[in-house]
Parts: C-alpha cells; structure tokens; sequence
C-alpha cells in the first residue's frame, strides 16, 4: 500500500494577500528551469532541486503549463477539458461551476481546477514530472523541509508552497550559500530576504 501524502494547510507568503490569481505582475514571479513560480515558492523549488539533484534526482517540473499559470492560461486547459453540454454520463458527475455555468469534464480528461482557484494561478503550484518510485520517495522524505506539501492524495506530482513568509531553515541555508549574504544583515522584507 502506498504511503500517504501528507497535505497541509497553505499559509500565503505576505505578497500574495491581496493579488487576483492568475493576475501575478512580474515583480512577483521568478523564473524557474520550465516556467515561473512566485519568488518565495521559486527560492524554496530551486533549492530542494539542488538537494535532490546532489543525491542523483531530478524533480523538473512537467511543463512550463505545470508552474504559474496565467488565468488565460487556466482557462484554456479548463475549456479544452470540460463542457457545458454533457452527454447522459456526464450529466451524473458534479459539474464545476464557472462564470455562473456548470461545466463537466469530457471523457479520458483529467480535471483541471476552475480558473482563478488553482494554487497554480498564485504561483506557488508546481507538478513534479515522474512523480513515483524513487522520486516520491525522495520527495516525500525531503519536501517538507522546504516548505512544500501536497495537496490530494491522487496527486502524487502536484506540490505547493506551503510555508509563507515561514522561509524554511533548508531555503535559507541555500539562499545564504548562494548570495555570500551576511545573516547580520537585515533584508528590506524580512520574510523571504528579498528586496523590494
């Protein structure tokens, strides 16, 4: 039996309290090596990255489409994969309510959230690709010191960014091997070290 994985509660980084998902300026984004997350979920992706790689595993995300995505973005996934005219089957399945219409997912898709509710449209989503065998273990050894959880259990490649402004002490040791930072010195925000 698989193991479980573990879901915890997000907490928002301070710079996402008031934003529109899916509407993230690009002083908020940060590139990644397929895509963009929000910079405190990129900071905290980029060096869980490096540990899985110094011990041989890779945890690229699947796509560019599988980091932030833009609300354009997720409405176009969502409206290649649902419909607002079910067939006799669909009709029986709980329908996603958008833009005030019921919207059913077509046969052999997977779902998708509804544009603007995906922890993907606040960047701090990202989808693992391979997410099994050695990888999840590793994963579901390590993600948590970087501050990232799952959010379903049928999900095993969709992580989060759970911590918030409670930068994991792993993303600040990386962070601070990688600027020559002095500790002393205190940042302009001191939740994620970044200067505004």
């Amino acid at each position: 039996m698989p193991k479980p994985l573990p879901v915890v509660k997000v907490k928002l980084c301070s710079h996402l309290k008031n934003v529109k998902p899916g509407q993230l300026g690009p002083d908020l984004l940060k590139n990644i090596e397929k895509g963009k997350l929000h910079h405190c979920a990129a900071d905290a992706y980029e060096a869980m990255d490096e540990a899985a790689n110094a011990q041989g595993i890779d945890l690229s995300p699947t796509s560019t489409a599988d980091t932030y995505r833009s609300l354009e973005m997720q409405e176009y996934g969502f409206f290649q994969r649902y419909t607002t005219t079910p067939n006799k089957k669909m009709a029986k399945q709980k329908p996603r309510i958008y833009k005030g219409r019921a919207w059913y997912l077509k046969p052999k898709m997977a779902p998708l959230a509804v544009p603007g509710t995906s922890n993907h449209n606040l960047g701090i989503a990202v989808d693992i690709a391979n997410a099994s065998g050695q990888r999840l273990e590793w994963m579901l050894a390590n993600a948590h010191k970087y501050g990232f959880s799952w959010e379903v259990q049928s999900e095993p490649w969709h992580l989060r960014y759970v911590a918030g402004d409670d930068v994991p002490e792993a993303v600040k040791v990386w962070k601070e091997s990688k600027s020559g930072h002095n500790p002393e010195q205190k940042p302009a925000c001191p939740a994620c070290g970044r200067d505004f």
